[in-house]
């Protein structure tokens, strides 16, 4: 039987409050010896933490910045913007408001959410792999069916289509929804758990499944995400005017492009998920300061560079993000700060993802041009070194 001193406190009545986080704390230190002094100190109210944390006991703080002005003239996102971003590593705020003050002298990024969807992916077992070939037929003609089962659970999520593989006696369906402002990975697995349970009554064969055969690859990168998007496809454009990159960077266009290839090919052989220089720094500092879900960093980032020298000696760019998973509304998007960061961009709330998808792209974008920039001419390593070390 476990000992109960090493059991962490908790308030089966009232587990969301000042002094239940206090309990807890005191409870480390005796264990640990950790005083968690400034953890504990905080302005939230703990009862606005149910759903988001369990055995709370304080806030870390994180340093939050603002990027910027960035002018995007998207579908959704249109017009000027202070970018926070969250961070502790030094010069990256810089860096990117940087980037952004050479999008602004090319007159602005375009920004384009092409397609969104978000997926749950069960597996279901057969005797044999034509009884999973039939079962899929079946499932095809049945979809009207499927689809209302699974609609049932949300007023927000819809069933858009099915994509289907058989491997060995297994038949792998990932049902692919819309889920409005909300990044909805819990969404459609109550969806599609509903949509399971009706498959298995009504299909006239025996038919056992598991609810997530991983192809779903949930909090995964994946090469199926690039091309099947799982979250929101969005595209970043902007034309880097050489005048412009000579006065402001010192970097000619044609280096630029050049040192591109280089970076394609290198990127190539060492198989990494994005060929540009480092969406993610943009993308988690950026989630972190508007209640993302951290961990979808790791799909979000993933996507293509690509780029295009004009015979005027311009420089096309675009970023494009194919599974960039993001909300305005439910999860840490209605925590204090979050709401906050999120407002400040006019992101809060229902009708913004797209928004805000739109404003995360424009980001990454602005963030490679100025890490290109600073490779190329060679201030990477001294910027770091000037500004970004603890004194």
């Amino acid at each position: 039987m476990a000992d109960g001193r090493y059991r962490i406190p908790r308030d089966g009545q009232n587990d969301y409050s000042v002094e239940q986080a206090r309990t807890r704390r005191e409870f480390l230190k005796e264990h640990t010896g950790a005083e968690l002094t400034q953890t504990g100190e905080y302005t939230i109210d703990p009862g606005q933490l149910p759903g988001n944390i369990e055995n709370f006991i304080g806030i870390v703080q994180m340093p939050v910045g603002v990027a910027g002005p960035l002018e995007i003239n998207g579908e959704h996102a249109n017009g000027r913007f202070y970018v926070p971003l969250a961070t502790t590593e030094g010069t990256l705020v810089a860096s990117y408001s940087r980037g952004m003050r050479v999008i602004n002298e090319c007159g602005g990024v375009k920004t384009t959410v092409v397609e969104q969807f978000m997926q749950r992916a069960p597996a279901f077992i057969f005797d044999d792999a034509r009884e999973a070939r039939d079962f899929g037929q079946w499932l095809e003609d049945h979809f009207t069916e499927v689809k209302a089962a699974a609609e049932e659970t949300t007023s927000i999520g819809k069933l858009i289509h099915l994509e289907q593989w058989s491997v060995s006696k297994t038949r792998y369906v990932r049902f692919n929804y819309t889920t409005g402002d909300a990044a909805g990975q819990n969404m459609v697995g109550k969806a599609t758990l509903a949509a399971c349970e009706w498959i298995k009554a009504n299909y006239p064969e025996k038919c056992e499944y598991l609810l997530s055969g991983n192809m779903d690859t949930d909090k995964k990168h994946s090469h199926l995400n690039m091309l099947h998007s799982r979250g929101k496809r969005v595209i970043a454009e902007v034309t880097l005017k050489c005048d412009v990159m000579k006065k402001l960077m010192k970097v000619d266009t044609w280096m630029m492009a050049r040192s591109s290839v280089l970076a394609n090919m290198g990127a190539m052989l060492a198989g990494a998920s994005y060929n540009g220089p480092h969406s993610a720094n943009g993308i988690a500092s950026l989630f972190i300061a508007t209640g993302q879900d951290e961990a979808n960093v790791v799909e979000s980032h993933a996507g293509l560079l690509s780029h295009e020298l004009q015979p005027n000696g311009d420089l096309y760019l675009s970023v494009t993000l194919p599974s960039l998973i993001v909300a305005t509304y439910g999860g840490g998007t209605g925590l204090p700060t979050q709401r906050e960061c999120l407002e400040l961009l006019g992101c809060y709330g229902k009708g913004k993802a797209n928004k805000l998808a739109e404003i995360v792209a424009a980001t990454v974008l602005a963030g490679d041009i100025s890490l290109a920039c600073a490779v190329i001419t060679g201030h990477w390593v001294s910027s770091h070194d000037k500004f970004g070390r603890n004194k």
